[in-house]
């Protein structure tokens, strides 16, 4: 992709990742799930998981899985309260580029 991802986008993407699961899903998971749409390292995701738990919005939980534990993340009440302000912001935000873009093509 052309466009750089800033944090807050990547934290919606996290967010609505990690939503999907209603028991939680674990961090090699969410990297192949957001990689279905934007190109993002494991080295670049956990600080955002790390991140998005101290803000409360995740939480963890380990299950032993062979012979290893395996960390968790679920989405917290707080985390779907932030998930749901990230995507009013971000239909309001698209629809406002469509808009620009869609009276660019006119122009041509």
């Amino acid at each position: 992709m052309v466009f750089n991802t800033g944090a807050a986008l990547l934290d919606a993407i996290v967010l609505s990742v990690v939503s999907k699961e209603k028991d939680g899903t674990y961090g090699y998971k969410i990297t192949q799930d957001v990689r279905q749409v934007i190109d993002i390292s494991e080295s670049t995701l956990y600080p955002v998981l790390r991140r998005l738990q101290k803000d409360e919005c995740l939480e963890t939980y380990d299950v032993q899985f062979g012979g290893r534990n395996r960390r968790y993340y679920k989405i917290t009440p707080a985390g779907l309260v932030q998930l749901n302000l990230y995507r009013n912001e971000w239909k309001s935000y698209a629809s406002k580029i469509t808009q620009l873009f869609d009276r660019e093509e006119m122009k041509q």
